[in-house]
């Protein structure tokens, strides 16, 4: 049984990513795990049991949320976790240890709670996660369900990779996924590059029976251009790749990376090179 991951701080911008979640563990028939961080105590909270009435009322809001959403996602568990550490680390744990194939989060909000944590840790869990990882905004409608994916395709050979989560997703929900080649040079080898690789993803999709349309653009700033394109054809998912620092060489380094997880308006999947989603597709 396969599961997803949502971080709760139980801000009204963690809430909407719960609903997003909820509707996508609906259509991937997939348990879905609530996992809220407290802070490790001071040895003064400790003597004092300041944390009871926190603790207390955290299991009480999940217990509500289980008894009101549960009936929604028949078939499959609604269940929830309460760590102690860092935000971050935890909830890339918690992910490694239910071997979650998904992580989504908010990427920024306030809670009724000593502090809010998702929108300060939503890079930091993107980068720490051992699976994809979805961030939201908070004002993104919740309500509709996904059905257009962008999947931007540069120059660098890893961009590939984005292929088979983000088809597996398409099949899921019916969605449709534009393959966006973008076109930062004129030199011709590194274009050809780009095609080739989109050509690639193309033919992958059609071997998985993945609803697909095929454009491009030429760009910049690829964070900017994907979003712009994602507005302009109604999207509600980005698909892109996160990279390390040091991987100078890399177009989705780290800078534009948070800057699309940080500034889009609409979903943002973010995955690893280092997994291998794409097997059996040569990727």
């Amino acid at each position: 049984m396969t599961k997803i991951i949502v971080a709760i701080d139980f801000s009204d911008c963690s809430i909407n990513a719960f609903i997003h979640a909820l509707s996508i563990a609906q259509h991937c028939s997939s348990d879905l795990h609530l996992v809220w961080v407290e802070k490790p105590l001071s040895e003064k909270d400790k003597f004092e049991k300041q944390y009871d009435s926190a603790a207390q009322d955290v299991k009480k809001q999940f217990d509500e949320m289980i008894l009101r959403y549960q009936p929604e996602l028949p078939g499959n568990k609604i269940t929830y976790k309460i760590r102690t550490g860092t935000v971050y680390k935890e909830i890339a744990k918690e992910a490694k240890d239910t071997k979650a194939i998904l992580v989504v989060a908010g990427t920024h909000g306030a809670s009724g709670f000593e502090e809010f944590w998702i929108g300060s840790n939503a890079n930091k869990i993107v980068s720490a996660a051992p699976c994809p990882v979805i961030t939201i905004r908070a004002g993104i409608n919740i309500m509709r369900p996904l059905k257009k994916i962008v999947m931007p395709i540069d120059r660098t050979i890893e961009t590939r990779q984005k292929a088979t989560f983000t088809g597996y997703l398409a099949r899921k929900h019916d969605a449709e996924v534009h393959i966006l080649s973008l076109y930062t040079s004129k030199v011709k080898a590194l274009r050809r590059d780009v095609n080739i690789y989109a050509g690639q993803v193309e033919l992958y999709f059609q071997q998985e029976g993945v609803n697909y349309q095929m454009a491009f653009m030429e760009c910049d700033n690829i964070s900017d251009a994907m979003i712009e394109y994602a507005k302009k054809t109604d999207a509600n998912l980005i698909s892109i790749m996160t990279e390390q620092e040091s991987k100078t060489s890399n177009l989705w380094m780290g800078t534009y990376a948070h800057q699309t997880v940080n500034h889009s308006p609409i979903p943002v999947l973010s995955i690893h090179s280092k997994e291998t989603y794409a097997v059996g597709a040569g990727f």
